[in-house]
């Protein structure tokens, strides 16, 4: 019989995540799921379809990331992160701009909707019962991103992380000491970017917490987050460099003995009131509650008719097929 390994305040389904099994230390892949699979339906055209027409090219390309990414990196765990809340109410409280320009519809009803194309809105149910009938762990928390999913996971695991999206924003999530490295999609996922700290360094001289301060500072029009005025990428690493992290810049402004510029000293002055909610914003989440799941990568699918009959009906043919020999492997 299996010993499981139970981490102290820890729910004892959650140690399998943790990384230990009998002891045994496991490697955890974590996949920003929409990331991914918003990459799969640009990079593989719309004239992949179903038998009755409707477009599948998202569906299918995911199914090859996640084939090629079993194949090339053999994770014991693997999760497929959710966003069950893409924009968070407790976020938009903070800073209002976040994500706005992404909203398509809002109603009294219910939340905000993403805008994404008219022939991808249709593909994500089918992603989820695909991954559902494999046996693939699917997990979002309510009012969440998978940002967050991912942070919380990546926290209590005590094995290696392997994190796979193409969000610059889990690059804060990197840590040498604790094997969290970052798979950065360059070209589908047969081109990964090894994100560790060396390359933080060499890229944006920060690790991965300073790069949560430096993205904070810098400000990301693709998130609605306006950053500092007047404190770029390369002004906000050496502002890092120089004072350590966020909290040594501000009491920076604060010393008249401070090595900070007139302008900088004003800029940061000015900008106090967003600099005090922006981290609870740009940093994830550490701490979302998570329901039970079983992380084990399967090495048959859970439901093997319901799997054959998605399979039919959306023509998934092929990659599918490639997807289940590689975890038979």
């Amino acid at each position: 019989m299996t010993q499981l390994t139970f981490r102290p305040g820890v729910p004892g389904w959650l140690s399998v995540v943790c990384g230990m099994i009998g002891g045994v230390t496991r490697r955890l892949m974590l996949l920003d799921t929409a990331s991914l699979y918003f990459r799969a339906y640009f990079g593989v055209p719309d004239t992949v379809r179903a038998p009755d027409g409707t477009p599948v090219n998202a569906v299918r390309g995911l199914l090859e990331f996640i084939g090629r990414l079993v194949q090339d990196h053999r994770p014991d765990d693997l999760v497929a992160c959710w966003d069950n809340d893409w924009r968070p109410h407790w976020r938009v409280e903070l800073i209002p701009s976040y994500k706005a320009h992404r909203v398509a519809v809002e109603t009294e009803a219910g939340p905000d909707e993403e805008e994404a194309p008219d022939t991808l809105t249709p593909q994500v149910p089918v992603i989820a019962e695909v991954l559902e009938a494999l046996g693939i762990a699917r997990v979002g928390a309510d009012g969440y991103e998978a940002d967050d999913v991912i942070g919380t996971l990546t926290a209590r695991a005590t094995g290696p992380v392997d994190i796979v999206t193409g969000d610059r924003d889990l690059f804060q999530l990197v840590d040498d000491a604790r094997g969290r490295r970052v798979l950065y999609p360059l070209k589908g996922v047969g081109t990964l970017q090894t994100t560790d700290e060396g390359w933080l360094r060499e890229r944006y001289g920060v690790d991965g917490p300073g790069y949560a301060d430096l993205a904070l500072l810098r400000g990301d029009p693709s998130d609605g987050l306006p950053g500092v005025p007047g404190i770029g990428e390369k002004t906000a690493a050496k502002l890092l460099d120089a004072f350590g992290d966020l909290a040594g810049i501000m009491a920076a402004v604060d010393d008249p003995a401070s090595r900070l510029t007139p302008a900088q000293r004003r800029r940061l002055d000015e900008a106090r009131g967003y600099v005090a909610v922006a981290p609870k914003v740009v940093r994830v989440a550490t701490d979302a509650p998570l329901p039970p799941f079983d992380p084990a990568l399967p090495s048959a699918p859970r439901d093997p008719a319901a799997l054959a009959a998605l399979g039919e009906r959306w023509g998934l043919g092929g990659a599918l097929q490639r997807l289940l020999t590689t975890l038979r492997g």
